[in-house]
C-alpha cells in the first residue's frame, strides 16, 4: 500500500515538471523579443534608465533614451554606444508636450513607430508634509503622471494601427503604500499607477500590453540626486541608508532584468523585491495596523523644523554617516550608473 501511494505520488511528481517544463518551453517560443524593436526609455541618461537602456542595446534593440541635461545625454551616449550603433540620445523636457512631440518625430523619423515605451523618468523629494508646498506637489504630477500620459498618447495611435505594442509604467511601491516624508512622489505615483492599471484594460483589444512595474528599493545610484527639504542631512541620511541596505533594497541590474522580462513576457503587473512583496501583502492584509506603524515610523523621522521652504540635492546634504561604509554600496552605483553630474 505504501509503495503504491509512493509511486502515485511521484507519478503526480513527474506529471508536474512535465507540464512546467512544456510551459517554459511554450513561453520561450512565444516571448516577445526586442531584437530589432525601436525601445524608448525616458530618462534614460542615468540609474535604472540607462541600465534598462544597456540591457535592451545588448538584446539587439534600437534605444533611444531621452533627458533634460545634454552632458547627461552625451555620458549615456557614450556608455551605450560601445553595446551598439543604434541608439539616438535626445534632449527633452518631459514637462513640455511640444518636446514630447518633437521627440516622437525625430525617432519615428529616425527608425519608425516606436514599439516599445518604456516610462522610467522619476523626481523623488524626500522632507516632511510641513515643508512641503504645493509646488513640489505640482512638479511630481508633472514628471510621474502627466508626462507618462503625454507619451503614451503620442506613441498610441501607431500602435493601434499596428495592433502591437508593449507600454512599461514604472512606478514604485510608493503607489501602492504612502510612506512619510514622501507625499509627493507618493500620491503622483499612486496617480500613475490608476492610469496605468486602467490602459491595460482598454488597450488589449488593440493588441497592446501595458504592464505596471512595482519596484521595492533599488541600488541605482540615485540618492545624491533627489531633493531635500526640511532638516536636509538627517533626511538625506536616513532615505540613503535605507537605499543602501542589502535587506531592504536590490541591485539595480537585477531589477532592470526583471522589468525587461516583464516587456516580453506582456506581464499586467509585477512587485520587484521580497521586502516590497511583503510590505504590501502586510498592508492589504492589516490597513489599519500598517497604517498605524507608519505613523510610529513617522514619530522616528526628522522633525520640521530645519532650514525652512528652501530645497537642496542629496548631494548637498552629505554626512559623514552617509559616507560612511552603510552607503558603500549605493556609492559605487552612482558611479556606475552616471549618477555623479556636474553640481
Amino acid at each position: 500500500m505504501k509503495k503504491r501511494k509512493k509511486n502515485v505520488w511521484l507519478g503526480v511528481a513527474a506529471g508536474v515538471a512535465t507540464l512546467l517544463a512544456a510551459k517554459n518551453i511554450f513561453d520561450k517560443l512565444t516571448e516577445y523579443s526586442l531584437k530589432d524593436k525601436v525601445v524608448l526609455i525616458t530618462g534614460g541618461s542615468r540609474g535604472l534608465g540607462l541600465i534598462l537602456a544597456r540591457k535592451a542595446a545588448s538584446e539587439g534593440a534600437k534605444v533611444a533614451i531621452c533627458a533634460r541635461k545634454q552632458s547627461e545625454l552625451d555620458i549615456a551616449l557614450k556608455d551605450l554606444s560601445h553595446i551598439t550603433k543604434n541608439v539616438l540620445a535626445i534632449p527633452c523636457d518631459l514637462r513640455v508636450r511640444y518636446d514630447i512631440i518633437k521627440m516622437i518625430e525625430k525617432i519615428t523619423a529616425q527608425w519608425g513607430p516606436v514599439d516599445v515605451l518604456i516610462n522610467n523618468a522619476g523626481i523623488i523629494q524626500v522632507g516632511p508634509e510641513a515643508e512641503m508646498t504645493e509646488m513640489e506637489y505640482d512638479q511630481a504630477m508633472k514628471i510621474h503622471f502627466w508626462a507618462p500620459l503625454h507619451t503614451i498618447l503620442e506613441v498610441l495611435p501607431a500602435m493601434k494601427k499596428r495592433r502591437s505594442g508593449r507600454i512599461v509604467n514604472i512606478v514604485s511601491i510608493g503607489g501602492k503604500i504612502s510612506f512619510p516624508h514622501l507625499l509627493p512622489y507618493n500620491a503622483s505615483k499612486f496617480a500613475l499607477a490608476g492610469l496605468s492599471e486602467g490602459l491595460y484594460a482598454e488597450l488589449k483589444k488593440y493588441g497592446i500590453t501595458v504592464s505596471t512595474i512595482y519596484p521595492g528599493l533599488m541600488r541605482t545610484g540615485s540618492p545624491r540626486n533627489i531633493n531635500v527639504k526640511g532638516k536636509n542631512e538627517l533626511e538625506y541620511a536616513w532615505f540613503k541608508i535605507t537605499d543602501s541596505l542589502p535587506l531592504l533594497s536590490v541591485k539595480a541590474e537585477y531589477a532592470a532584468s526583471r522589468i525587461l522580462q516583464t516587456v516580453k513576457t506582456g506581464k499586467a503587473h509585477q512587485v520587484i523585491s521580497l521586502p516590497a512583496k511583503l510590505a504590501i501583502g502586510f498592508h492589504d492584509l492589516f490597513p489599519e495596523r500598517f497604517l498605524d506603524i507608519m505613523a510610529i515610523v513617522n514619530d522616528l523621522l526628522p522633525d520640521a523644523d530645519g532650514q525652512g521652504k528652501e530645497s537642496v540635492k542629496g548631494y548637498e546634504s552629505e554626512s559623514k554617516i552617509t559616507r560612511s561604509f552603510l552607503t558603500r554600496l549605493t556609492n559605487r552605483a552612482a558611479k556606475r550608473n552616471n549618477e555623479i553630474v556636474e553640481k
